[in-house]
Formats: C-alpha cells, structure tokens, sequence
C-alpha cells in the first residue's frame, strides 16, 4: 500500500518506450503560434504580459551584461512552470519530480555561470573563496568550506524543487486516499478532509508556481556574482 502512493513518481511507458518525452514537449503545445500580428486574442496578450512581467522580474538583479541571459532564463521559467502546473491535473506524469531531470537542468545552467566568472574575472570569482578580512590561521577551512557550498549548489537546486513537489503529490495522494475510505463510514468527516484537499491543491499550485521562479530566481543570483 505505502509503495503505490510512490508509483506516481514513476516515469510511465507505452509498450516500453518512456513517455516522459512527450510530457516534457507537451507544454509547447500551450504557447502561442508564429503569427504576423504582434497580438492575435486575450490569451496571448495575457502570456505576453506574463511573460515580459517574469523577464523583468529575473533581470532585476543582473546588470547589463546578464541581459544575455534574458532568453534562456525565461525560457527556463515557463518551461518549469507549465510542467509543474500540468502535473497537477489527474492522471498526468510530473517530469521535475525526477531529481535527475532536475540535476540535469542546474548542473550545466551552474556550471555555465561558474565558467562565466572564471573567463571574465577569475580575481573576482576565485575571491568569493575568501572573505575579506579573514584571520590568517581560519584561511585553510574558509576556502574548503566556501568551495564546499559552491559545488553543493546544483544538488540542492534539484532537491529543492523535487523535494517540494514531491511532498505536495503525495500529500494530496494521501488525503484523496482518506476522503474515499471515509465517505462510506464517515461522510461529515470525508467532506471536511475533502475541504483540506481543495486547500492543499490551491496550496500546490502556488508552490508549483514559486518553486519554478525560485530556480530560476538562484540561477541568475549565481550569475550576478560572476559577471
């Protein structure tokens, strides 16, 4: 019984072939086609202006020359975010619940930031190793604990996001399994666990939302200290 609240997690297959492919390619289909008309009806002006929202949002911190960065780290965005939110609808598959899709997205994203600073200003990059105004004896155990953070950024990039979605899948699981083993034996108490449900799932849609801004949030605060 515990083991089948985990099978959500798994990656689904048809005749042996993963789906996650196509779950990762199916939130493209939302986004609006190539027009000649800068705006077409309400629903792409209403992703253009969320979308110009979010790219100002993430710019924010970086100066000018992180404007590079605008396209893939909006990109980013509303790929996570339209991958987080489908996966709330029944019967769906939540790619960013795996943690190695989600090392696979922060690993190079990191590491490109990283390489960024080493290229442009290895001083400045190498000195966040090192406070200033360290005592001499503390300098060894400074550098390998700032280095230690440094690397473990990805892994906890990843496991935030699985981490949280994760709990919200199975905690919605968990109380839809006990609002229907309830409703025969107790119904006042199955519509009140069903009430909890309704919260938990607008709760998870607000986390859905915020975990995938957070990622990308980290990534471009990781950019503004090698640019």
């Amino acid at each position: 019984m515990n083991l089948s609240f985990f099978d959500q997690f798994s990656s689904p297959s048809l005749l042996g072939v993963p789906l996650i492919l196509i779950s990762l390619l199916f939130p493209a289909l939302l986004l609006p086609a190539p027009d000649n008309r800068w705006v077409t009806n309400r629903l792409s002006t209403l992703q253009l202006w969320f979308i110009n929202l979010t790219t100002k949002q993430l710019l924010m911190p970086l100066n000018k020359k992180g404007h590079k960065w605008a396209l893939i780290l909006t990109s980013l965005m509303i790929f996570l975010l339209l991958i987080n939110l489908l996966g709330l609808l029944p019967y769906t598959f939540t790619p960013t619940t795996q943690l190695s899709m989600n090392l696979a997205l922060a690993f190079p994203l990191w590491l490109a930031t990283l390489l960024t600073g080493l290229r442009n200003q290895p001083s400045a990059s190498l000195g966040h190793l090192l406070p200033e105004g360290t005592p001499t004896p503390l300098i060894p155990a400074l550098i390998l604990i700032e280095t230690t953070s440094l690397l473990i950024r990805p892994l906890a990039l990843g496991v935030r996001l699985t981490a949280n979605l994760t709990a919200g899948h199975l905690l919605i699981q968990l109380i839809s399994t006990a609002t229907t083993a309830l409703f025969s034996t107790m119904p006042m108490v199955s519509l009140l666990t069903l009430l909890v449900l309704f919260l938990l799932t607008i709760l998870e849609v607000a986390v859905a939302m915020i975990q995938a801004y957070v990622f990308v949030l980290l990534l471009s605060l990781y950019l503004q200290e090698n640019i």
